[in-house]
């Protein structure tokens, strides 16, 4: 099977979310991104999450057993 390229990447998919609708639980957000993204299991959101947070791009957080919340720390 040969990957090609979304026309709209994981990443900024992810940003866009979180900018219009503020923070939510990673269960919510990977919701939205597999109305937009069929093909994107729960780990490469959770991959694409990481390297974000790495970048200081957002804040994700431990809200109780198995859940997440996920922030963005910048605007724009």
């Amino acid at each position: 099977m040969m990957k090609t390229w979304k026309p709209h990447p994981l990443y900024t998919q992810i940003k866009e979310f979180l900018e219009r609708k503020g923070p939510m639980t990673d269960v919510e957000l990977y919701d939205l991104v597999k109305g937009t993204h069929e093909c994107v299991g729960f780990s490469e959101l959770n991959k694409t999450l990481m390297r974000m947070e790495i970048k200081g791009k957002i804040y994700v957080s431990t809200r109780s057993k198995g859940k997440r919340r996920v922030e963005l720390t910048e605007q724009g």
